[in-house]
């Protein structure tokens, strides 16, 4: 579908966090089929910091969505019109000779199109972007694996899919930023992440259950723990960092380990090197807990209703989920708003999934070479089911 001498190649996935991290693959699957090609990326604000410094692309294009919808929001429709038209402009002047919507709705099938780009191909397109589209790859891989819908669609383009594995490389700031705060909490021994904000309240876990295992995780591991976030969840943060507080009668530091809340306060950057020196990470299906497998960092996942995929992506990987047939609902709740599938999941048994990765870690890291920055392409983790 790609011309062999092809000279710019776009590719469109513009959000969410987590699914951005599962196509980053094909930013280095089209560099090594196509060395001399320009490839560029096209995301929103709110995701382009997890392909940014990608050393496989030439350039990453924000579409900056936040900012275009304040303008509508506040009826500066001229003001709107500009920056969109900008946009387009800018983009369309690049003449790029492909672009693939690698995320297959009507408004990145649209980016796509106004790209100007004579080839495009669509990856399951719907919401009609289909007919804005010169070639479509239907939907297909094994729905149990992490980024297999973007691995099947990197093979029917021809591409290499052997060395498919996620890649989020941090930039210096961000990186130095993270090894300051490490050393100013305290943190140099270790220390757990845990993730537990989504925007769909049908992926939480309960907010008590989060604060009996942050206090679990302090007494039995001696590690220090990281809550990450967007500012968004700052009133939840406040509740969950109260709670652990009252589950030991003291404050939430007291005599145990820091307890480092630092949600709301980093850039998605700086969030995902937090992530990139973990110990190991405990979080339910958001795009911080998926990074965790790009770093190699052990991870526990919390899936319930949403499950992106169900074979752990590396030795370093424990999945908890209930195995009850109804999930994944993916939002259609059939349990009347209670959320079984999640509740199904004690803090016993995400606190021994957290304990048995963190005295496992030594033997996988050795094995590993200590390399960091891509998830392992082999499985072997564990699924838990209840």
């Amino acid at each position: 579908m790609i011309p062999h001498d092809v000279g710019k190649i776009l590719v469109v996935r513009l959000s969410a966090r987590g699914d951005v991290a599962f196509a980053s693959p094909l930013a280095g699957a089209l560099r090594r089929r196509y060395p001399r090609a320009h490839i560029a990326w096209v995301a929103e604000d709110g995701a382009a910091d997890v392909i940014r410094h990608s050393t496989h692309l030439d350039e990453v294009i924000v579409l900056e969505r936040g900012a275009w919808g304040r303008m509508l929001r506040g009826g500066r429709w001229g003001r709107l019109a500009g920056a969109v038209t900008d946009f387009f402009g800018a983009l369309r002047a690049r003449r790029f000779d492909v672009a693939i919507d690698a995320q297959g709705l009507l408004r990145s099938g649209l980016v796509a199109f106004l790209s100007g780009a004579p080839v495009r191909i669509g990856l399951g397109s719907r919401e009609g972007s289909r007919h804005l589209m010169t070639a479509v790859v239907e939907r297909g891989g094994d729905h149990r694996a992490i980024s297999s819908e973007y691995r099947y669609l990197a093979g029917v383009l021809g591409l290499d899919t052997r060395d498919f594995a996620m890649e989020i490389p941090r930039g210096r700031a961000e990186a130095a930023a993270v090894e300051r705060m490490i050393a100013a909490e305290g943190l140099q021994g270790g220390f757990v992440v845990a993730c537990p904000f989504t925007t769909r309240f049908y992926k939480h876990w309960r907010e008590e259950r989060w604060s009996a295992l942050i206090r679990a995780v302090r007494e039995r591991t001696r590690l220090g723990v990281v809550l990450l976030g967007g500012p968004g969840d700052r009133a939840a943060a406040d509740r969950i960092v109260a709670g652990a507080a009252a589950a030991g009668g003291g404050s939430p530091s007291g005599d145990h380990p820091p307890l480092v809340d630092l949600v709301g306060r980093t850039t998605l950057g700086e969030a995902s090197a937090v992530v990139s020196h973990c110990s190991a990470l405990v979080g339910v299906d958001t795009g911080l807990s998926h990074m965790a497998h790009a770093f190699g960092r052990p991870a526990v996942l919390l899936f319930g209703s949403n499950t992106p995929y169900l074979d752990p992506p590396g030795p370093a990987a424990t999945i908890l989920h209930s195995g009850r047939s109804c999930s994944p609902c993916r939002g259609k709740l059939t349990c009347d708003g209670r959320i079984d599938c999640m509740t199904d999941i004690s803090v016993e048994r995400a606190l021994a999934a957290v304990t048995g990765c963190l005295a496992a870690a030594p033997a996988r890291e050795d094995g590993d070479g200590g390399v960091r920055g891509r998830a392992s392409p082999e499985g072997g983790g564990a699924l838990e089911v209840a």
